[in-house]
């Protein structure tokens, strides 16, 4: 087993390849880590020269020219927006920004319903126009790929590894993963699913991974304390406030890394009933952790129950 780490989107990243070949990890590294580097250029918003910082300081209604790779995740983000019926906007940047958390974050306490009505006529990513290669803002819209992102960074990063010759891999960004072939082992790739208790790490349950890519997304480890009350970092770009449900976490298991991660953060918005509705109509791999008295309760989709029986069966 070859392992490659390191740091990237504000986070850290973990690539871990099973092989026969002598493989350099400098040089795979450094190669690993220009590949990264150049999808920040494109997407953060942490980056000030990047793609994307500079769109969103565009003038409204002026076209233009970015990446195909930037056009590509808005194209995916809008599908989950679609879908999800507006649970997932990657334009939810300045509710994000407003309720403290974000690269601009401008408020230390509970935003009035004034502040939020106004954040919300500045976000909705069907402002978002999208034509031959170029973006055009038609409101003063300010995109944030947080919640795609890193996936698609993985799929990345598995396609360059598979380019390589290298089908043995587990490729994993801020907790999104993508598994291809098998482990050192020879088995399927185990994931660990992560119990969601506070500052404790202890292991919830383990899923298989046979040639597909996992997201997770929760409320449990980022949030902010105002005035003794908890608040999620998950926004709700509906209503522009905090999601108040019951789901603790909620992970995806999808052949792209990038859909796993936005239907990720689009069924933690949703909640556990939505998110379960939204999950069989969409044949979604989906595991809920949801908080109860007696601590965490585990529901599946049906389609991740067939999945499971048939990684076992194999």
């Amino acid at each position: 087993m070859v392992t490659v780490s390191g740091s990237t989107m504000g986070t850290t990243y973990q690539v871990k390849v099973a092989t026969d070949q002598t493989l350099d990890k400098k040089a795979l590294k450094i190669e690993l880590d220009s590949e990264l580097n150049w999808i920040n250029r494109i997407m953060s918003t942490w980056r000030h020269d990047s793609n994307l910082s500079v769109f969103n300081r565009s003038p409204a209604g002026q076209p233009m020219p970015v990446p195909d790779e930037l056009i590509r995740v808005l194209q995916l983000s809008n599908l989950i927006h679609q879908i999800s019926d507006g649970a997932f906007d990657v334009s939810i940047g300045p509710l994000v920004n407003l309720w403290g958390f974000g690269p601009d974050a401008v408020s230390d306490g509970i935003p009035t319903e004034a502040r939020i009505d106004e954040a919300l006529l500045q976000t909705g990513i069907d402002h978002l126009h999208i034509q031959n290669g170029t973006l055009t803002r038609q409101i003063e819209l300010q995109i944030d790929l947080s919640g795609i992102a890193k996936g698609y960074a993985v799929d990345r990063i598995s396609q360059l590894l598979s380019r390589k010759g290298l089908e043995n891999h587990l490729v994993e960004i801020g907790g999104e993963l993508k598994a291809r072939g098998v482990n050192d082992r020879g088995k399927h790739w185990l994931i660990a699913i992560e119990k969601p208790a506070g500052l404790e790490r202890s292991i919830f349950r383990t899923l298989p991974l046979d040639d597909l890519a996992m997201a997770t997304s929760g409320e449990y480890r980022h949030y902010r304390e105002i005035d003794g009350k908890r608040y999620s970092h998950t926004i709700d770009p509906r209503t522009g406030k905090p999601v108040t449900h019951h789901l603790a976490s909620v992970t995806v298991i999808h052949e792209s890394a990038a859909m796993a991660d936005g239907f990720a953060t689009a069924i933690n918005v949703l909640g556990p009933d939505d998110g379960m509705s939204l999950a069989i109509k969409q044949k979604l791999s989906v595991l809920f952790i949801i908080k109860s008295v007696n601590g965490f309760v585990e529901k599946r989709s049906p389609s991740m129950d067939t999945y499971l029986k048939d990684v076992k069966a194999r």
